[in-house]
């Protein structure tokens, strides 16, 4: 389980095919100290494994499933930035939000409004998932815990802090590039248990 408090960010430094899956290489500094081989680890919100780690660098393998799922075809190039987050240790303080490393959705972002050192951002997402993204909820957008300021019929607004630029990918964010959803998990369990509900005829 992930909080969406993103560590800090990684740098790819290689993507290639093999056997069928996208076998990527990040460069993840001090984050990647101490992270075992075959542990997990959040990129850009995506649970991944790492199969291989040595000096500050892991490498993991995404199937044509995850591809499917995610934001990550075409974004996994030399030099760019992903959002890196460990799991959240038993014994850790709970920050953020309930964050599993499970995509719902690729959103794109519609706008991108600089605020000095803050910004706004508006995000398209999913048509199926909109109905889980209300105002002042939570939405991890490439794996980040943020705070839902408005939300239209088609469309959601964060508000980024300058911290929150400074420490993640969405410092290079621009309109038009796509980003890895997961709505909270909390609205779908009361979602399905609401419709069970409504089934059984109370």
């Amino acid at each position: 389980m992930f909080t969406g408090i993103v560590e800090g960010t990684g740098a790819v430094e290689s993507a290639e095919r093999r056997g069928g899956v996208l076998r990527v290489r990040i460069d993840a500094g001090a984050i990647g100290e101490g992270l075992p081989t075959g542990g997990s680890i959040a990129v850009n919100g995506c649970c991944l494994t790492a199969i291989e780690v040595a000096a500050g660098r892991f490498t993991c393998e995404l199937t044509e499933e995850t591809l499917r799922r995610t934001a990550f075809e075409g974004r996994l190039t030399p030099a760019r930035l992903v959002n890196l987050e460990r799991p959240m240790r038993a014994d850790g303080r709970f920050d953020g939000h309930i964050v599993q490393g499970h995509v719902d959705g690729v959103g794109r972002i519609l706008e991108l409004r600089r605020l000095g050192d803050s910004a706004e951002m508006r995000v398209a997402p999913p048509a199926e998932l909109m109905r889980y993204l209300v105002e002042k909820g939570s939405v991890a957008v490439d794996g980040i815990s943020l705070t839902i300021a408005a939300a239209g019929a088609d469309w959601f607004d964060i508000a980024l802090i300058p911290y929150t630029l400074a420490v993640t990918n969405l410092r290079e964010a621009r309109e038009g590039v796509p980003v890895n959803l997961e709505v909270d998990v909390i609205a779908k369990y009361v979602e399905r248990m609401l419709g069970a509900f409504r089934g059984a005829g109370a």
